[in-house]
């Protein structure tokens, strides 16, 4: 999975940023300073917070974040790679399966139970997609949430 978003933090980058001016090519604004850089690599979490209509949920996918593999000299915004546990296919699963959204935070820093631990101060349904998901329990878990937040 990557992302590749105006919306990033240099803190995650490895090696030199760069601020570069350069046309979007959709909405007629005018072209905007970006940071460019790659990320770094090693393990971090990606969340997103869903609306899901009478409650909101957080979903943390725990993954390893990994270096871009080539350089991509064209793209012009920040690039950040990562590999969602416990596999490529069982976590996109999961992913969609929770309602993840399109936009999502990376952070290297935190952890899956920084989020926990916030989500149960919030009030906020939280789903963690780690190492150990299995896709059959995980979608049982949904079932049981969803009966469970609807009362």
């Amino acid at each position: 999975m990557r992302t590749q978003m105006l919306e990033v933090c240099p803190t995650i980058a490895e090696g030199e940023v760069k601020i570069d001016v350069k046309p979007l090519g959709i909405g007629g604004k005018e072209a905007p300073a970006r940071m460019l850089f790659d990320g770094k690599s090693g393990d971090a979490v990606c969340v997103s917070l869903i609306d899901l209509g009478n409650r909101f949920r957080i979903i943390v996918a725990e993954v390893e974040g990994i270096r871009v593999p080539k350089s991509m000299p064209k793209l012009p915004v920040a690039s950040v790679m990562w590999k969602p546990y416990p596999n490529f296919h069982d976590g996109a699963m999961a992913w969609i399966l929770a309602g993840g959204a399109h936009h999502s935070v990376i952070s290297y820093t935190i952890s899956a139970q920084h989020i926990i631990d916030f989500a149960h101060m919030a009030n906020i349904e939280c789903v963690v997609i780690g190492r150990n998901t299995d896709i059959n329990k995980f979608e049982q878990e949904l079932l049981i949430s969803d009966m469970v937040w609807s009362r």
